[in-house]
């Protein structure tokens, strides 16, 4: 841990020195006694130079390094799976439950827009507010966002 070894040591130091003890023992470079000693002294230590002399004897970890170095990123732009479709670069594919979420949208919509229709007739234009739209608009919305998230 870099710094003064003379600086208070907070409680993310500590949780990071136990962390890092955690991993030394699952690689084996710990026995088990160590491990739960030097644990112990993690959560009653001070200053960071008392964290650091818990370490000083094993080789440095990095904790966000990949879990094998076979793993690569892909490149930009390459094929990638989602779901039971490919797409490119992020574009969403509809799947048949979106489908049927949207005719189900339109079916809807539809018997609105004629009761509206039928209404404003039978009423002499009494309700041409369009009041359908109340409906149809925020549920067309939260489809939408739906479909975003998955």
């Amino acid at each position: 841990m870099p710094g003064d070894p003379r600086l208070r040591a907070s409680d993310k130091d500590r949780d990071r020195t136990a962390e890092l003890l955690r991993e030394h023992h699952a690689q084996g470079r710990l026995t088990p006694e160590e491990f739960d000693e030097r644990v112990d002294r993690t959560f009653t230590a001070k200053t960071i130079g008392d964290l650091d002399a818990l370490l000083a004897d094993l080789p440095a970890i990095d904790l966000y390094r990949l879990p094998a170095a076979g793993i690569r990123a892909a490149p930009p732009g390459a094929l990638r799976p989602r779901g039971s479709a490919v797409d490119q670069r992020g574009q969403g594919v509809i799947s048949s439950r979106g489908v049927t979420t949207w005719a189900a949208w339109a079916a809807v919509s539809t018997a609105l827009l004629v009761a509206w229709l039928g209404v404003g007739l039978v009423s002499g234009g009494a309700a041409w507010i369009p009041w359908f739209l109340l409906i149809v608009i925020p549920w067309a919305l939260a489809i939408a966002r739906r479909q975003a998230r998955e």
